[in-house]
């Protein structure tokens, strides 16, 4: 067996200094930034396991990436002062890959799985009765002499990440005591975010060029700390060192992100759909096709953004530009609508 397989049948053992990222995670729930309302269900959830003395209920956080799930998890595993053993859906496809784990948690361990959804189903269902009852059912044996086994596993947490929360079924969702979605953060929370970042960094930013990250990080933390680290660079190789809101925009100019957010990618799909295509409607392959990116890619990654922006629409027929998108190319949209919009 390859070192790679044995990777993917056990969970990854993760201390305190890989939680963290070199430190750009926070450890504990009173650092994390924003999702008020998810944070406070979130502290009751695990002040009441601990002053019941067990693990805390099973948990799973939804939402676009780089919103916090990986770092929620974290949170958890240091609030309950367990450890945290990290896996992710593709990794588990077989039962026996997840039963290994399983059997080699200790008690009141958290078991984070990123995208959860993505568990095979036959997983999935041993999973039901690990996270039910903490109990594993095991088959001895093929045909007439087989015989089922029943394991008591330790109590345990399982934290799941999901990113697509349609795919996840109901017996699973059902099973999870919180169910909780994190949003994309307001510039204000973004800011605070890049404001702690550059001084773990060491980073000396003004207040107005986090304001100008921030401003430009798509509601992502994630999006937020990339671009501090890129202007970061661009203010110590072309500037001063200092990174003000001059210097950040200067230094996200030249890394191809205006002052909406927009990247090179952002851009030429929206150049694709005015120019090539007088603002749709045109499907998601061809779309994707013009700019030379996996259709996943587009409809995962480019369009929610631009969708919320108000620059692109998802219509029956296909995609369609706004006229705010003509207008931040600079061109004049055409007159009563992309053709066929409303056929």
């Amino acid at each position: 067996m390859t070192s790679g397989r044995n990777e993917a049948l056990t969970a990854t053992a993760v201390d305190g200094d890989e939680v963290e990222e070199s430190g750009l995670r926070p450890r504990r729930l009173v650092d994390f930034v924003g999702q008020a309302e998810l944070k406070q269900h979130l502290s009751i959830v695990l002040e009441a396991a601990r002053l019941r003395g067990q693990a805390a209920d099973h948990l799973l956080f939804a939402g676009p990436p780089g919103l916090g799930k990986t770092t929620l998890a974290g949170i958890v595993a240091a609030e309950m002062e367990v450890g945290l053993r990290v896996t992710s859906g593709p990794a588990l496809s077989r039962p026996g890959d997840l039963a290994a784990i399983l059997t080699n948690l200790e008690e009141g361990e958290v078991l984070f799985v990123d995208e959860v959804h993505r568990l095979p189903r036959a997983v999935e269902e041993v999973l039901y009765p690990a996270m039910e009852d903490f109990q594993l059912d095991i088959v001895l044996g093929q045909g007439p002499s087989a015989r089922s086994i029943r394991l008591e596993l330790p109590r345990f947490t399982l934290v799941g990440a999901t990113t697509r929360t349609g795919l996840i079924t109901g017996p699973l969702r059902d099973r999870f005591g919180l169910v909780e979605r994190l949003d994309h953060y307001p510039a204000g929370d973004l800011e605070t975010i890049v404001l702690r970042a550059a001084a773990i960094l060491g980073v000396p930013v003004t207040t107005d060029g986090a304001a100008e990250i921030a401003g430009r990080a798509r509601g992502t933390p994630r999006i937020a700390n990339r671009l501090l680290r890129r202007v970061r660079d661009f203010a110590e190789v072309r500037g001063k060192g200092v990174v003000d809101a001059a210097v950040a925009a200067e230094g996200l100019a030249v890394f191809g992100v205006d002052e909406l957010g927009l990247d090179k990618v952002d851009r030429a799909i929206l150049e694709a759909l005015c120019q090539r295509f007088a603002g749709g409607p045109v499907g998601l392959s061809t779309l994707a096709i013009s700019v030379s990116e996996p259709t996943e890619t587009v409809e995962d990654v480019y369009e929610p953004f631009l969708i919320r922006q108000g620059l692109l629409m998802r219509t029956p027929r296909g995609r369609v530009a706004t006229p705010a998108a003509w207008s931040r190319l600079g061109l004049a949209a055409p007159q009563g609508g992309p053709p066929g919009l409303f056929d």
